[in-house]
Formats: C-alpha cells, sequence, structure tokens
C-alpha cells in the first residue's frame, strides 16, 4: 500500500508538460528547425538571377506572390527554431563548463536569426506590395539588397557552425573527424561571404551560395541535434 502511495505521489509531482517535455522540445528544435526550413524553401522557390533585369525581377514577385507570401511564416519559424536549438546547447555546454562557447553560439544565433529575418522581411515586402506598384527600379534595388544580406549572413552561419562544434569538441562529445568535418564547414561559410562574381560559380545565386553550403549547415544542424540528444541532460530550468 505504501509502494503504491509513493508511486502515485511520484507520478503527480511530474506533470506531463514538465521539464522533461520541454527540454525534448528545446534539444529536438534543430531537426524541426531544418524541417520549416525545407519546407519553406520549396514553397517559396528560387528567386530571380543577381544579373537579372528590373521588369524581370518585377515579374517575378507579381506572379509568384501567393507562394512567396505563404512560405514567408514557415521559414520564420524555421530560423526561430535555430534560435531555440542554440540555447539547449548552450545550456549543455554551461552543464561542463563551456559556457564561452555556449555564449559565442548564442551571439551567433542572434546574428544569423536577425539577417535572416531580413531577408524574409524584404521578400515579403516585395510580394506583398513593392513589385506590384510598377516601380521596377524599387523592386530590383529591395531584391539586390535580399541577395546582399543573404550573402553576408554566411558569416554569422559559420559562426553558428563553429561555436557549438568547438565546445562540443572539448567537452569530448564529438570525435576529431567530425571536428575537422565542423571546421571545414566553417572555413565554406566565411568563404560564402565573398560570392559576388555574377555570372559565374561565384556567385550570388550560383549554386554553392544557394543550395550547396545551405543543404550542408542543415545537415550539420541534423548531425549536432543528434549528438546533443546523447549529451547527459542539465537542468533547463522548467
Amino acid at each position: 500500500m505504501a509502494a503504491t502511495t509513493s508511486a502515485a505521489t511520484t507520478a503527480t509531482a511530474t506533470p506531463r508538460f514538465g521539464r522533461r517535455f520541454f527540454e525534448g522540445l528545446w534539444r529536438s528544435a534543430g531537426i524541426q528547425g531544418v524541417a520549416f526550413l525545407v519546407v519553406g524553401a520549396i514553397v517559396a522557390g528560387f528567386g530571380p538571377a543577381s544579373d537579372a533585369s528590373a521588369d524581370a525581377v518585377a515579374a517575378f514577385y507579381t506572379a509568384n506572390a501567393p507562394r512567396l507570401l505563404i512560405a514567408t511564416p514557415i521559414l520564420a519559424l524555421g530560423v526561430l527554431n535555430l534560435v531555440w536549438f542554440m540555447q539547449a546547447i548552450r545550456v549543455a555546454l554551461a552543464a561542463v563548463g563551456l559556457d564561452g562557447w555556449g555564449a559565442a553560439g548564442t551571439a551567433a544565433s542572434a546574428m544569423m536569426g536577425g539577417t535572416l529575418f531580413i531577408v524574409i522581411a524584404i521578400q515579403a515586402v516585395l510580394a506583398y506590395a513593392v513589385a506590384g506598384d510598377g516601380n521596377t527600379a524599387v523592386t530590383a534595388g529591395l531584391n539586390n539588397l535580399l541577395v546582399a544580406v543573404f550573402v553576408l549572413s554566411s558569416l554569422p552561419r559559420a559562426m553558428f557552425v563553429m561555436a557549438p562544434s568547438f565546445g562540443f569538441w572539448r567537452a569530448g562529445y564529438i570525435s576529431n573527424t567530425q571536428f575537422v568535418l565542423a571546421v571545414g564547414l566553417v572555413i565554406l561559410g566565411v568563404l560564402g561571404a565573398t560570392t559576388w562574381i555574377a555570372g559565374t560559380v561565384w556567385a550570388p545565386d550560383a549554386a554553392f551560395s544557394r543550395v550547396i553550403l545551405p543543404t550542408l549547415e542543415l545537415v550539420w544542424v541534423v548531425a549536432i541535434g543528434r549528438v546533443l540528444s546523447r549529451v547527459p541532460s542539465p537542468d533547463f530550468g522548467f
């Protein structure tokens, strides 16, 4: 009878939506973010080329406004989940005395989130109002700003990869080989900020900048999320 009472008390004291539930959400936020970003990117599709004419840019945003606006909240949720994911990483690193790398990751995620939200907002503005107003010069200018901000976002994205990778390596959570691969991705991310040669493989709208680098970064998020799922559970404060 006493054992039954004790078990009932323990079950009552552990709410269904308690610490473990929210910790699981934070730790899986990386995978959730990847899912939102992939779906959002598929819905939005690729924008006009960097050397497209002003009329072609305006025509693209006018013709594709509905799907671009549908993609806007999906992409925003993806970025938000990545920011939450970094906070889960910071807590895990703080638990082993490596909060310096966790703080660096938090700063990188804030910068990355800010720049990507600007890209998403500009795209939404173009689709919602500007392109349909007939001012092709303004439309082309905003599209160029969108491209420039996305290219520059590769720097905080590189730091987003670097901070947890260094922290997890120092903590012994990833191997030397995994660390070397992560460093290689960081180098590629930094190089991504130099893709300014229009009409070449090193253009802002070429495969490296638009597809290869973002895909590798999303693969890294999934991989580091799997590592995080095996890290001993600290107190997330819930």
